[in-house]
């Protein structure tokens, strides 16, 4: 994109100006690269507004916003994990609901409920015996999870 050149375009049919030579051509272009500078940054500004193209302080403000500032990952599972925190909403505390935010965020586990309305269990598929990275899971699942639920953990054997 070449603003001092579309400022050329647009003023060369009034044939009024001199351009080879002359200091005309030589504001044109510095305005121009003003213009060009100014247009970069609303791109990137566009880019970091909407959560589908966020790739730096756009999505880390509003992993922060969201209580999640300082998390590590790819922009993609960044996005998805802000994506699935957004979609907490009123309804949000069916146990599907739930289940879906907490693999929206990245954590491999599965809640399931019990008998007892106050009680949950959470699983870990696929994971033999406790996550290597359980204490981060276990805080983010018990964030997202209603605060008056007792969340119970069980673990596959290793047998």
């Amino acid at each position: 994109m070449n603003h001092g050149q579309n400022l050329r375009d647009l003023l060369a049919p009034l044939g009024v100006y001199r351009w080879e030579g002359s200091f005309q051509w030589g504001e044109l272009q510095s305005e121009g690269e003003a213009l060009d500078g100014a247009a970069r940054q609303l791109a990137r500004i566009q880019r970091e507004m909407n959560l589908s193209t966020a790739e730096a302080e756009g999505l880390t403000g509003l992993l922060a916003l969201l209580g999640r500032e300082g998390m590590e990952g790819s922009p993609e599972e960044l996005r998805q994990t802000a994506a699935a925190l957004l979609r907490i909403g009123g309804d949000s505390f069916t146990l599907a609901a739930m289940n879906d935010t907490i693999r929206g965020c990245g954590i491999p586990a599965q809640v399931e409920e019990t008998g007892d309305p106050l009680r949950v269990v959470v699983s870990f598929p696929g994971v033999v015996g406790i996550p290597a990275d359980f204490s981060w899971a276990k805080t983010r699942i018990e964030e997202i999870l209603p605060c008056h639920l007792r969340v119970e953990y069980r673990f596959a054997d290793q047998n």
